[in-house]
């Protein structure tokens, strides 16, 4: 088998890493069951924002910076000569944060909302291939904004996750679900809301989307 024939087999081997996988209890979150699941420290990239997401145009700008550098990632890493490695471009998710919490649960408030829109990334990725694929993405597209992408690790720790079934507009009750659920287990606040979109928006109806509601939390001070 010549050189050529050996690469091309190897890639056509090339297994494809994916989280929903190999971190299936983090992405099997249930409807109307809230539960208590212990994350592990995260990479990411990622983009701070402040402002209702449907209105705020750098949101969706910087949706677009994300996926374009995840995938210049994906198939930069894919074409490695010396250690190929594949991955499925994982959901995105959101850090929202608001000064009142019940921003979030209250109609009207969205202008209060603070975000961080995320992709995950697999532990494979280096801080020196997000500059290397960073600079490529740069080359191809000369994308205005790229600055504002970052590369770094989050550590939830543990949380309280559920599921919602429906419009990201009626998550009100479903929030207040999971408040109620780690409230009563005897657990507060620790960190950020935490949104993960399983469900397209822009393939799915929206009764049909899916996005699992994840917030850290620690055991309340007596």
């Amino acid at each position: 088998m010549s050189t050529v024939e050996k690469k091309q087999e190897n890639k056509a081997m090339l297994p494809v890493y994916d989280f929903s996988k190999e971190f299936k209890y983090l992405f099997s979150a249930k409807a109307g069951k809230p539960e208590i699941v212990e994350v592990p420290p995260f990479k990411y990239l990622k983009a701070d924002g402040r402002g209702d997401p449907n209105t705020a145009p750098e949101f969706a700008e910087k949706i677009g910076l994300l996926y374009g550098l995840a995938y210049t990632l994906k198939f930069m890493l894919k074409k490695d000569e010396t250690a190929p490695f594949d991955f499925k471009v994982a959901p995105m998710s959101g850090l929202w944060d608001a000064d009142d919490k019940n921003a979030f649960v209250q109609t009207g408030r969205k202008e209060e909302w603070k975000w961080t829109i995320m992709i995950l990334m697999p532990d494979r990725v280096t801080n020196g291939d997000f500059e290397k694929a960073r600079a490529e993405f740069i080359r191809k597209k000369k994308p205005a904004g790229i600055d504002a992408i970052g590369f770094e690790v989050y550590d939830e720790g543990k949380c309280a996750q559920i599921l919602h079934l429906g419009p990201y507009s009626e998550e009100g009750p479903t929030i207040e679900t999971l408040h109620s659920f780690f409230d009563e287990q005897g657990y507060t606040f620790n960190g950020f809301h935490h949104e993960i979109y399983i469900g397209d928006p822009r393939k799915s109806k929206p009764e049909k989307l899916k996005t699992i509601i994840r917030q850290p939390i620690k055991p309340k001070e007596n």
